[in-house]
């Protein structure tokens, strides 16, 4: 009998926690580091993908992602030594995807031929803004023209190339995120990720802001409106939302993504990194520890997590809601009942429907463009029961 997470798949992320400079808005797990011993750092992650893949022997990979931090920072050599390894671990799917993430700071054409003749097969770029004045109030230490170049790059040495670019910024207009949104449709290959930008505690931001001292942010209702736009000015172009802020061609959706929204089971291997994972029938919430430092010698001592519990099936239904809805295709009510043991409540879905927040077809729950807007409150009503 298949287990729940084969609906969504297997999928690996491998977390580099270490950056140039640490953004102002970044609440990632990410560092900054003078020196940092590369083949050290590669031992742990062989050790700890061996300890991993143990546990979940003959499953399928579907994707591999490398995420930060900046992994773009990573030799070329490890990054290849780390994928030779994977496939003697796993069998794969016919096409593994294999992203890495870059930032446009440390691109050089050199290194990402590297990259993709290790195997990386898909780059995701974190371009942010196409306006110099706003990278460098976000924190970025690349300017437009660095961007656009590290992008020529890319686009010019994988065939799959994504950039995010953040919005709702500070100051910002309609007119200007509608200038620069045609500008980054015009360089986009086939995704882009766009972001609100949001303030998370604990950020620097996050203490300017509580400091009275972040000024310019928009209202709701012009961040709504840019949203609005976002999503029509994209659809028309070819980029159809298929996730809340994902935006692509038919096809071109990101696979190991996907694999989360869609509650499927993934490995996470460094620092921070978090994984879901079922292990003779029991979903597990698995947590490594935090701080670079700790995890290396946790690693090295046999088991970099910090956290393994649980996750009951109720938490599951949940879990399964909060990650589905974002997506365009939907959730599977079926797939729903299975994991909560009952159906949604009837009254909660008729008040969704009626108000058009919410659609239900063939079986399938979906959000509709007016329910995304206040996606947050429609989980809420549907977490309910």
């Amino acid at each position: 009998m298949a287990e729940d997470w084969q609906n969504g798949g297997f999928g690996l992320y491998i977390h580099w926690p270490f950056c140039q400079a640490k953004c102002p808005y970044c609440d990632f797990n990410s560092h900054v580091a003078p020196k940092i011993d590369q083949l050290r750092w590669f031992r742990a992650y062989i050790s700890e993908l061996d300890r991993v893949a143990e546990e979940t022997k003959g499953r399928v990979l579907s994707s591999i992602f490398f995420g930060g931090g900046t992994p773009s920072l990573m030799d070329p050599d490890i990054v290849a030594g780390i994928l030779d390894h994977v496939r003697t671990l796993w069998p794969s799917a016919n096409e593994l995807e294999i992203t890495l993430e870059a930032n446009p700071g440390s691109v050089e054409a050199g290194r990402f031929a590297a990259y993709r003749d290790g195997g990386v097969n898909r780059i995701s770029m974190g371009i942010q803004a196409l306006n110099d004045r706003d990278l460098q109030r976000l924190g970025r230490i690349h300017t437009v023209a660095e961007g656009r170049k590290a992008f020529e790059i890319a686009r010019t040495t994988f065939d799959r190339v994504s950039f995010d670019l953040i919005y709702a910024r500070q100051d910002q207009t309609l007119h200007d995120w509608k200038t620069e949104l045609t500008e980054a449709l015009a360089m986009s290959i086939d995704h882009l990720s766009l972001y609100q930008l949001t303030i998370e505690t604990g950020t620097a931001f996050g203490d300017r802001y509580a400091r009275g001292k972040l000024r310019g942010l928009p209202e709701d209702d012009l961040a709504a409106d840019m949203y609005e736009m976002t999503q029509d000015m994209c659809a028309k172009a070819g980029r159809l939302p298929y996730e809340v802020s994902n935006y692509a061609e038919t096809g071109s959706e990101s696979r190991h993504n996907l694999i989360y929204w869609r509650y499927g089971d993934y490995a996470g291997i460094g620092p921070g990194a978090h994984a879901r994972l079922t292990i003779n029938g029991n979903r597990l919430a698995i947590e490594n520890w935090r701080n670079p430092t700790k995890w290396l010698d946790m690693a090295e001592a046999g088991n970099g997590e910090s956290v393994r519990d649980a996750v009951d099936l109720e938490g599951q239904a949940a879990e399964f809601l909060l990650m589905g809805l974002r997506l365009s295709e939907g959730v599977d009510l079926g797939r729903y009942q299975s994991l909560a043991g009952r159906e949604m409540s009837g009254n909660r879905v008729d008040a969704l429907l009626e108000l058009g927040l919410i659609s239900i077809d063939n079986q399938r729950l979906k959000v509709q463009p007016s329910g995304r807007m206040v996606l947050n409150s429609v989980l809420t009503e549907l977490l309910l029961d």
